[in-house]
């Protein structure tokens, strides 16, 4: 039996499920909020703070820096970093469900670069020396373009592909890498699953973590190749994923049959909702598609987009709140002044009532990052004009 949700619902759920919705999303920590959203994306960009900190303050709020930190990358091992959406940290006890993966680079022995003659000297400086840095073993580029990756460094992304090396902590924004037989705990390096049982426990903890999902968000969410979305469709049609189908009228034809984590849909989600900046690599927004089918929000990160192309700026990031993506700012900070260079509401938002949800939000994120002062460059003359009042 196939359950019918209006569309209105449906977004609450997700929304509960992601943590932006009722208190339950916030206890815990950011530890507890990793293992909510299975997997939080890594990025090299910064302008308030990396995306996987902005992830947790926006469930979180004010939240200690050096505690997102800890909760991703300390010892002993609570996470560790490796392809799930993207470049993402992953709780440590997912470890076993990443071996589908493991297995295809193992088999492929390419990703990005010819794996190097130099390999299992590369593992032999880890097993002696490790843990270590690129640093420690020649260095992380030939001195070229960023892309330009030296032998030890291809060398050592190889074994942490194939699962020899894992990632569970950072200096700075350098990886440690470390011997996976030492790093990660032995009753989970004993798990020996098959490509199956992974694709199948990921797909559960992927419909946990979205609320409600398409055939499409999941495979989306774990980047699945043909071969492996293959073994979803098996899953999902014998019920192994324990999600159940659910409806979406409303949401567009293609996209209605859904499936849901069963839990999800007990009682009706209500509460306070989150008044935030998202990063565009927050897991509520990073499927673009997605985001337009359950929000009606159409976002596109700029940062590589030539500056003259540029629609809403560089970083902009999308504001949440009511349950709403209501528009975008585009921040950054000089000094203590938490600068939004540009914002913009989406067609239909009244600027005026969307003054004070945008001011709260300018607010908290400039606190969180240290600064006293917000500053509005770029808006809307009405709606810079509310803003102003709202911000001293």
């Amino acid at each position: 039996m196939t359950l019918t949700l209006p569309a209105d619902e449906a977004r609450r759920i997700i929304l509960r499920a992601q943590g932006f919705l009722c208190a339950e999303g916030r206890r815990g920590g950011p530890s507890a909020a990793l293992r909510r959203l299975g997997a939080v994306q890594l990025d090299t960009i910064s302008v308030l703070a990396r995306s996987h900190e902005l992830v947790a303050y926006a469930r979180l709020g004010a939240v200690g820096r050096r505690q997102v930190e800890r909760a991703y990358w300390d010892e002993p091992a609570r996470a560790f970093e490796y392809w799930c959406h993207a470049a993402c940290v992953l709780p440590i006890e997912d470890w076993p469900l990443y071996a589908f993966r493991r297995r295809a680079f193992r088999e492929r022995r390419y990703r990005w670069h010819e794996v190097p003659p130099t390999v299992d000297k590369v593992l032999e400086q880890v097993r002696l020396n490790g843990p270590v840095t690129t640093a420690d073993i020649g260095g992380a580029k030939n001195g070229g373009p960023w892309w330009d990756w030296s032998d030890s460094k291809i060398a050592i992304e190889w074994l942490l592909d194939t699962g020899q090396v894992v990632c569970t902590r950072r200096v700075g924004w350098r990886r440690v890498y470390e011997l996976a037989e030492r790093a990660v705990p032995g009753h989970l390096l004993g798990e020996d699953l098959s490509d199956a049982e992974c694709v199948t426990r990921l797909a559960r903890l992927a419909g946990r973590a979205l609320g409600v999902a398409t055939r499409a968000d999941l495979v989306d969410f774990l980047r699945l190749n043909a071969s492996h979305a293959a073994l979803l469709d098996a899953a999902l049609l014998d019920g192994g994923t324990g999600l159940v189908p659910v409806r979406v009228p409303g949401w567009p034809e293609r996209s209605a049959s859904a499936w849901a984590d069963p839990a999800a849909l007990e009682g009706s989600p209500r509460g306070r909702h989150r008044t935030t900046l998202l990063s565009p690599f927050d897991s509520l927004v990073w499927d673009r598609a997605r985001t337009a089918r359950v929000f009606g929000f159409n976002h596109r990160l700029e940062a590589y987009v030539p500056k003259d192309k540029r629609v809403h700026g560089y970083f902009a990031m999308p504001v949440l709140a009511g349950g709403r993506l209501i528009g975008r700012v585009d921040p950054a900070r000089e000094g203590s002044t938490l600068v939004a260079r540009q914002i913009g509401l989406e067609p239909g938002v009244d600027p005026r009532k969307a003054a004070g949800p945008l001011a709260e939000a300018l607010r908290e994120a400039a606190s969180w990052v240290g600064c006293d002062a917000v500053r509005i460059d770029r808006a809307e003359p009405v709606l810079r004009e509310a803003l102003l009042a709202e911000i001293p």
